[in-house]
């Protein structure tokens, strides 16, 4: 048994074979090969893409998905060990993995952290819980990373620039902070940093300043997976640096860790950097380069109008992807993929 928590875990070839199988499924896109499984989706958190594309994933191969939504139309869960079960929650998450590892044949979860400390957030502790505890293979639909974004990412890559030339991609792939009224989760963030490197992509990870670093974790698997593949890993704050050349660029807000849990300090600190919006003039200095997100997006925030609605832009095209690549990793896990 194997889980998705995160593509850390798992090999470059084995990402690939399902980005590969996605490909195919995305040509021919109803089968019956999950047949008389069923999938459980436990959402702690809203959701567009990810709750339709799993569902509507699962009922196109012939699979059964039922959507829980703790606290809500389902009992709140406990997920933390030896704790005195005084407050809101009904139900430990021992048992709820242990019930439905007999219902199902798959388990997915989306948590984001709690903003309140990182040092306890990083450890990605909910999904991990419902890791140990479960007898079937657990998805991570995001927590402190969002590995399904990662790989229909890396489709929408392959699909606009080539499949790899070999360890090294050989384009420059761009990861920008935006600013938004919010400090957002770093999931998408740390998740396209961990997939372009891994795939030996010359990663660039352009930041107003150095407070909007990514957690040493990710920060160090992107070096790491960089020198595997002999491609190159670089921070900057300088826009033109960043944006001149780049083959494929990627947008995404996230709030500075060093004030996690502290979101007026931390509006202040991002108050001056609204001018690294996308827009036409920092793509105007790419190679051409294609521009996504993961959405949803806030458009003349993130990034214009202009961007959003240029023929460069494949955002939609991602979120399509989530579809296809969602499909081939539930064959995957649940083994049939042949």
């Amino acid at each position: 048994m194997k889980h998705f928590l995160s593509t850390i875990d798992w090999s470059r070839e084995s990402l690939q074979e399902i980005i590969d199988q996605a490909a195919q499924l995305r040509t021919s896109p109803l089968n019956d090969r999950l047949r008389g499984k069923s999938i459980a989706l436990l959402f702690l958190n809203p959701s567009l893409r990810t709750r339709s594309s799993f569902e509507i994933g699962a009922f196109q191969l012939g699979a059964h998905a039922v959507v829980l939504e703790p606290g809500k139309a389902a009992w709140g869960i406990e997920f933390e060990t030896g704790v005195v079960m005084d407050g809101d929650a009904e139900e430990h998450i021992t048992e709820v993995a242990g019930v439905l590892s007999r219902y199902c044949d798959a388990i997915a979860l989306r948590a984001f952290p709690l903003f309140k400390d990182w040092s306890v957030d990083r450890e990605d502790r909910v999904i991990r819980a419902l890791a140990k505890h479960a007898s079937v293979p657990v998805i991570n639909m995001e927590t402190i990373v969002h590995p399904c974004q990662e790989l229909a990412l890396m489709r929408t890559i392959q699909d606009n620039l080539g499949p790899p030339a070999g360890a090294r991609y050989g384009k420059k792939f761009v990861l920008t902070w935006t600013w938004h009224p919010k400090p957002l989760n770093t999931a998408v963030a740390n998740s396209a940093l961990l997939i372009a490197t891994k795939f030996g992509l010359d990663t660039t990870l352009l930041i107003p300043e150095e407070a909007y670093l990514l957690d040493q974790q990710f920060m160090q698997a992107a070096e790491e997976q960089a020198k595997a593949t002999g491609a190159s890993f670089e921070v900057t704050t300088d826009i033109t640096e960043a944006y001149s050349g780049a083959d494929f660029v990627y947008a995404k807000s996230w709030g500075a860790l060093s004030h996690y849990g502290q979101p007026e300090h931390e509006a202040a600190l991002r108050a001056p950097y609204k001018h690294f919006m996308v827009d036409e003039e920092k793509m105007a200095l790419t190679n051409q380069a294609k521009f996504s997100h993961c959405l949803p997006l806030r458009r003349n925030i993130k990034a214009t109008d202009g961007v959003m609605d240029a023929d460069y832009c494949v955002a939609i095209d991602e979120a399509e992807n989530r579809l296809h690549v969602q499909k081939a990793l539930m064959l995957s896990l649940l083994g049939s993929d042949q």
